[in-house]
């Protein structure tokens, strides 16, 4: 069954709201019972591969093969989205989610520079600094309801600082790397940031002692509920969904939009995080929260550089040009065989 572009944007989207919402509650619930952020991470990204490799050699997906050209590019892109989701674990294992989200919410800030700087795009509109005066505001209204910040002070948001800062350079190198490495499967992408980003976190589960602290707490006879068990599989399958659900929505619309619904995700968070958990922000908190997501939504990527684009067509042209070349000259080398030949005959 094919299905329709329009039809293929929506369920991208759905897709990867229905996972992007609930994995942040699923951890935040499996760390309340396995002291683990990093190996949890780790039997995730595990689980997606062995999805993938299950999928490949049962013919059931196909899966981009692993080549240098490709995994060089993705080295650069595994590093902060380590860094992301360790510090996105830590920060889940000392605040409530509403923080990391108000966080999450600010990322357009940071990017709306880097896009700048970086990716040849203009500086923000009046809407989009409409949108980006809500964000902090609400932000800031967030951090006066916030009791972690009231009794800890900047402590309690070094963590989500430093996730603010990766995420933002991830989803600025993220969107270079979509237009710069031609794969051609869906698992591709999957696959090259599940396999380079299992050696990163078992290294940051190694640094953290969470070896040892597996063993000690086995040796201790404490035995993981059966809760945080099943929520570990239910991530494992968030996981899987959102790494594919994630880069299919990235295929399927634009940047500026993908980075709305990335925002916008958080509402349902939210609501469910209302209904399961105990450690959501007060009402002022959560009405502060809302401002942010408000802005996110207003919040819009500014269109290319007049001067970037032609930089950008031309090299196109350059390219056309080169294999036009290519073209002519093997051409020519066809032609060049087969004149001798006749001149023999």
């Amino acid at each position: 069954m094919t299905m329709t572009p329009q039809t293929e944007v929506i369920l991208s989207i759905l897709s990867y709201s229905l996972c992007s919402a609930t994995l942040v509650l699923l951890n935040k619930v499996t760390l309340h019972y396995m002291k683990y952020p990093s190996l949890v991470v780790c039997i995730q990204l595990v689980a997606a591969l062995a999805f993938i490799y299950t999928a490949k050699y049962s013919k059931t997906l196909k899966v981009d093969e692993l080549k240098w050209v490709y995994v060089k590019p993705y080295l650069y892109y595994i590093v902060l989205f380590s860094l992301g989701v360790y510090a996105n674990m830590k920060s889940l294992s000392m605040s409530n989610v509403e923080t990391i989200i108000v966080f999450r919410a600010l990322s357009p800030c940071v990017v709306a520079f880097l896009d700048v700087l970086f990716l040849g795009r203009e500086y923000p509109n009046t809407r989009s600094w409409i949108g980006l005066g809500l964000i902090a505001l609400g932000a800031y209204c967030y951090a006066s309801f916030d009791i972690q910040f009231q009794t800890q002070g900047m402590s309690a948001y070094y963590w989500p600082m430093f996730y603010l800062v990766i995420i933002a350079l991830e989803m600025a190198y993220g969107k270079r790397i979509i237009r710069s490495v031609d794969l051609k499967t869906l698992s591709g992408p999957v696959l090259y940031v599940n396999l380079l980003g299992l050696p990163p976190m078992l290294m940051f589960a190694a640094m953290a002692g969470e070896f040892n602290k597996w063993s000690t707490d086995r040796a201790a006879g404490v035995v993981i509920s059966p809760i945080g068990i099943f929520c570990l599989l239910l991530g494992c399958i968030a996981g899987t969904g959102i790494g594919y659900s994630g880069w299919w929505c990235r295929d399927k619309v634009s940047a500026t939009s993908f980075t709305l619904i990335g925002v916008l995700n958080k509402c349902f968070t939210i609501l469910l995080n209302m209904v399961i958990w105990d450690q959501h922000a007060p009402v002022g908190g959560v009405l502060s929260l809302l401002i942010c997501l408000v802005g996110g939504a207003i919040y819009q990527q500014s269109p290319m550089r007049a001067d970037y684009k032609l930089e950008e067509q031309k090299g196109k042209e350059d390219v056309a040009d080169e294999e036009l070349l290519e073209l002519v000259d093997d051409s020519e080398i066809g032609i060049g065989e087969k004149e001798p030949r006749s001149q023999e005959d």
